[in-house]
């Protein structure tokens, strides 16, 4: 099966230090699209506790994933990863199937998908 989002081994380390440090072993990371933001679309990453009937999962270094249905088809071949500089750290989220985002990048819409933008 082929994965909805990959997650580089840095950003799967990153998260898994993240759920060591907020109590939530054993949670599964929840990748979804929510309306909104600039574009109209935006990200969402989260911590879960149980996988619902139309989620997708996976597992990625150790890593438990869920993707809504929803999202997965926007999401399909989307890559998380993690970057560390001297300013700090983040994710970085790069969608094959966005065509346009903010200048945050935290926002986004497809050719199929454009939601509703909202003032950033």
């Amino acid at each position: 099966m082929t994965e909805v989002v990959i997650v580089t081994e840095a950003a799967a380390l990153q998260i898994k230090d993240m759920m060591k440090q907020n109590e939530e072993e054993g949670s599964f990371l929840r990748v979804s699209v929510n309306g909104g933001g600039c574009s109209g679309l935006s990200y969402g990453m989260g911590f879960d506790h149980e996988k619902k009937d139309d989620d997708v999962a996976d597992s990625q270094h150790g890593l438990n994933i869920l993707v809504d249905k929803e999202s997965s088809l926007i999401l399909q071949g989307t890559k998380i990863d993690y970057k560390q500089s001297l300013m700090g750290g983040g994710f970085t989220i790069d969608n094959p199937n966005a065509i346009a985002s903010c200048g945050c990048g935290s926002s986004f819409r497809t050719s199929k998908v454009a939601g509703t933008p909202e003032n950033c």
